[in-house]
């Protein structure tokens, strides 16, 4: 691995796919390396702050889209059912509660194709009243958008923009039928186009190959996200991929420390499913390249308690504050 560590230690640059090919196949005993460098590469490019962000579904259920992962969809047979878009007041009291955690970022999120006229109408009015509210940064994720509808989220404030590639694209129509991948690779164009942030996250362990999860490092090179959120299936019931195992934790090690080493200068994200595939490796996570993560609950499932993220981070001794993509 010194050929890697001088690349990204000493010439600052990106590994090309033959570089990441020879990482993805060290054998298991050098996990612990690959990670060791993977950290030392977070710690050389973005320094030791971790940034904290919560989540809120204003708008939970009911979505046409048919991804296989999702609880969500309208398509399958789910404990989750359509619930209307949430009341200000109550999406500005988990605001206010993400801040007394000590967060820097508050994304609201939708289930949806996409935002309509009201839903479009009501994140202009409800981003700037929680920035102003809080002080948090505000992200936003609403699915698939329109030109039009980046320009007036941007001019809304939205600070980042949620939109996850979840796969490599040779794989993704084994998990969506109603869009395709570059539908969302056009949006996250969008995001970026528009001054946005962009926030385009990963969903490990759907049964993709190795070969697979290469693929989507190269393509989220080239989409160059600011922020990379990382989350391993914890299937839920009803959907197609309610008995599909979750990933191993080892294996989560290794290729959290391979993102962050395809990624150097991202704001790489514990989110969803960390706590059933990690279990009592969360902690090594964040010495493997993690340097965000999401605290509290998700959109359908419980995260732990966010004290205990705070004292992991504490025991660490890994300062909270606000990132940006290195340069």
């Amino acid at each position: 691995m010194a050929r890697t560590e001088h690349a990204l230690l000493e010439e600052r640059r990106r590994l090309g796919p033959d570089e990441l090919a020879a990482l993805a196949a060290l054998p298991e005993d050098r996990v612990v390396s690959l990670a060791a460098l993977a950290h030392e590469v977070r710690l050389a490019w973005s320094g030791p702050t971790v940034e904290v962000e919560g989540i809120l579904s204003v708008k939970t259920g009911g979505c046409p889209e048919d991804c296989h992962f999702c609880a969500q969809s309208s398509r399958f047979e789910t404990p989750v059912k359509a619930t209307p878009f949430l009341d200000t007041d109550e999406v500005l009291g988990a605001a206010r509660e993400t801040a007394r955690l000590g967060a820097s970022e508050f994304c609201i999120v939708l289930a949806v194709r996409g935002p309509d006229a009201r839903t479009l109408e009501r994140l202009e009015a409800l981003v700037p009243l929680v920035a102003a509210e809080t002080g948090l940064q505000v992200a936003v994720s609403a699915g698939i958008l329109t030109e039009e509808q980046a320009v007036r989220l941007a001019a809304a404030g939205v600070h980042r923009y949620n939109h996850n590639i979840e796969t490599a694209r040779s794989f993704f129509p084994s998990i969506v039928t109603t869009h395709t991948w570059e539908e969302r690779a056009e949006t996250c164009a969008l995001v970026r186009r528009h001054g946005m942030e962009l926030c385009c996250g990963v969903l490990l362990g759907m049964g993709e190959s190795d070969a697979q999860r290469l693929e989507l490092l190269g393509q989220l090179q080239e989409l160059d996200p600011c922020e990379v959120p990382v989350n391993f299936l914890n299937p839920r019931p009803g959907t197609p991929l309610q008995l599909r195992r979750p990933l191993g934790a080892w294996e989560a090690i290794r290729w959290i420390s391979l993102l962050r080493l395809a990624l150097p200068s991202a704001i790489l994200r514990y989110a969803g499913g960390r706590e059933v595939t990690l279990r009592d490796l969360q902690a090594m996570g964040m010495t493997a390249g993690i340097n965000a993560l999401i605290i509290g609950n998700y959109l359908t499932t419980l995260g732990r308690a966010p004290e205990e993220d705070l004292r992991m981070l504490d025991d660490l001794r890994m300062p909270i504050g606000a990132l940006s993509a290195a340069i």
